[in-house]
């Protein structure tokens, strides 16, 4: 369960500067990109939902610089390694240690438009992200890069690609992107996951009347079944 978590207060001279939890944008513009969006942020919740240090949010502005409210963004999905969990209005990055996410995801929509999407990756390349992703699902398109130094280089073939941060693994060789965790399960959607757990409570049901048959089987053979 996410707690909410203290974070260090800000020195006095900052007391008058307002960082807005919201820049009054909607999360997505569609069903498909909001699928997508709670999806990978889903999975990668999932992920590390053991570790304590791995912090995972959607939607979230993101603001790098200790008293200036203007440069800021809000990644669809980031991730940030030695960082504790909890709530957070946004991630203000001088509270949390000076540490920048790691990892971002941007999930397109008809609506993105190119010079945004390169303030985007500006934004990034600035700020240390070290491995930026973005998919295109109405074109079934990924694009990533990974930090060397002070800029990224364009990761050449996603098809295949393994996350060095993350441990996933990207696989567009069906009809659509599927993202694939350490363990060999894909990241799904509630509706898919839902149908999963349902799937394993039919089957546990159903071993579970098998046993109870053979029992009996075994009891009007005058054999007590053994606990």
């Amino acid at each position: 369960m996410s707690t909410p978590i203290a974070l260090a207060s800000a020195p006095d001279h900052e007391a008058d500067v307002v960082y807005p939890d919201s820049d009054g944008l909607p999360m997505a513009e569609n069903t498909l990109q909001f699928q997508w969006i709670t999806t990978i942020v889903g999975g990668l919740e999932a992920l590390y939902r053991d570790n304590p240090n791995v912090f995972v949010a959607g939607d979230l502005l993101w603001y790098p610089i200790e008293g200036d409210n203007k440069t800021r963004i809000g990644p669809d999905a980031l991730v940030v390694f030695g960082r504790p969990k909890g709530h957070r209005g946004s991630y203000m990055q001088w509270k949390e240690g000076g540490i920048a996410p790691q990892v971002v995801f941007e999930v397109l929509s008809p609506g993105n438009r190119p010079l945004e999407m390169m303030r985007k990756y500006n934004f990034y390349e600035r700020f240390d992200v070290e491995e930026y992703y973005v998919y295109d699902p109405d074109n079934i398109e990924l694009s990533g890069w990974r930090r060397t130094g002070a800029i990224f280089d364009e990761i050449a073939e996603m098809d295949g690609w393994v996350s060095p941060r993350l441990g996933i693994r990207f696989d567009l060789s069906g009809p659509e992107l599927k993202i694939i965790g350490p363990d060999a399960r894909p990241f799904a959607t509630y509706v898919e996951l839902a149908a999963l757990a349902q799937e394993a409570d039919a089957r546990a049901s159903e071993a579970d009347a098998r046993a109870a048959r053979l029992a009996a089987q075994l009891r009007a053979m005058g054999i007590e079944p053994e606990a």
